[in-house]
């Protein structure tokens, strides 16, 4: 059956106003940055030092209330989180997030989230997206309008189920490739010691004795192709510290750029990012997805010349004070910027190559059950996709 939104919530209201400030004292409110990434982080709230609750009753979340971005940048207009309340918690909705409260007899919450993500939902959203200068939103006179597909509660129920147990599955190898990564790290240290203060003592040199950098090449992106040429590597391929080739655009293939083809084993770095998400300076070992990349700006080519094991590097370089001394970070810079000089300039310890060696085999090793763990993720995330698509579009 369909419904509108209307008649499926019995409360859409923005939150109170309340001016936060930088102290962490009283009743937490939420904020645009609770939401981030798609889930509910109590770790983001404002506060405002309140400790008597009593006007402000109307607006303590309950559990299954819905939170929904409607002031926001466009990709993140409509994203919605479930709220689900911890034991004796109290959490104050606040503004520039819509509340929804579900009319339970009709809708689950937990499957209307999942409907708000779906495509019919979002492509409804655009439709009554009104654009400004610096952000976008949306009414919610129009919110009401918008129509969804509601089946019957257990069929719901029996979605929602399922949706949650691949998202599950998908979450535990995410687990996974983390452990596998702190793996990494451990042997690392373990072999190397703290490379933020060099606690083996060994030998010191600056970057520009051991490799080149070349920076991308400045394409313009509303030329790229979505479907043919060769892919193009840009900043949200890389900055999560692994090759990622979600949203992979392309290029022609151009014998004038091939000082900036790259291929798989080749060594990338991010040199733009913002400080506070650290996706700046990662460094990533490119996989065989592709047989060659083209670089774009904004990205480094690492060449190694001599006395240096691209493994060892590309864990070296992920290690947070090392990075940091590649932009002179301060406190309360927001965008961090890395220049070719910058790393060249880098002084970092450089222990003899058989150690550097017996490193790059152990990681080795750990790779072929990364990509074990990758394909079940990958094969899980498909699974994901194809039934959001077949239940909501």
């Amino acid at each position: 059956m369909v419904r509108t939104v209307d008649e499926c919530f019995f409360l859409i209201q923005n939150g109170v106003n309340i001016k936060q400030g930088n102290r962490e004292d009283g009743f937490p409110i939420t904020r645009i940055e609770t939401i981030a990434n798609d889930k509910f982080n109590r770790d983001r709230m404002g506060y405002a030092g309140i400790k008597d609750i009593s006007k402000y009753e109307s607006y303590v979340l309950e559990d299954g209330d819905l939170l929904m971005s409607h002031i926001n940048s466009v990709q993140y207009l409509g994203r919605t989180v479930l709220y689900i309340k911890e034991p004796n918690e109290i959490i104050i909705h606040g503004m520039n997030l819509l509340r929804l409260r579900a009319r339970r007899d009709i809708v689950n919450p937990a499957y209307a989230r999942y409907c708000f993500y779906g495509q019919q939902f979002k492509s409804q959203i655009r439709n009554i997206t009104k654009k400004s200068v610096n952000q976008a939103s949306f009414a919610v006179k129009d919110l009401k309008k918008i129509r969804i597909d509601i089946p019957s509660i257990s069929k719901q129920s029996e979605i929602v189920g399922l949706l949650d147990k691949v998202q599950q599955i998908m979450k535990l190898r995410r687990r996974e490739l983390l452990d596998l990564d702190d793996l990494i790290k451990a042997r690392f240290v373990e072999m190397f010691g703290n490379p933020d203060n060099n606690t083996k003592g060994w030998e010191e040199c600056a970057l520009s004795e051991k490799l080149d950098v070349l920076g991308g090449y400045a394409f313009k992106s509303d030329q790229f192709d979505e479907n043919e040429g060769v892919p193009v590597l840009r900043i949200g391929n890389i900055n999560a510290g692994y090759f990622k080739s979600v949203n992979m655009v392309y290029w022609k293939e151009d014998k004038k750029l091939e000082k900036y083809i790259m291929y798989p084993g080749d060594l990338v770095m991010s040199l733009t990012g913002t400080v506070g998400k650290d996706d700046y300076g990662n460094v990533c070992i490119l996989n065989n997805d592709y047989e060659k990349y083209y670089l774009n700006q904004r990205n480094a080519k690492l060449e190694i010349k001599e006395g240096i094991n691209k493994y060892y590097l590309s864990q070296l370089l992920k290690f947070q004070r090392v990075k940091k001394k590649l932009t002179g970070i301060n406190r309360g810079v927001r965008q961090a910027n890395i220049s070719n000089r910058d790393i060249l300039n880098l002084v970092v310890p450089i222990p003899p190559m058989d150690i550097q060696n017996r490193f790059a085999d152990f990681v080795n090793q750990v790779d072929k059950s990364k990509v074990a763990v990758q394909a079940a993720l990958d094969k899980a995330q498909l699974l994901f996709d194809s039934l959001m698509q077949e239940y909501f579009g």
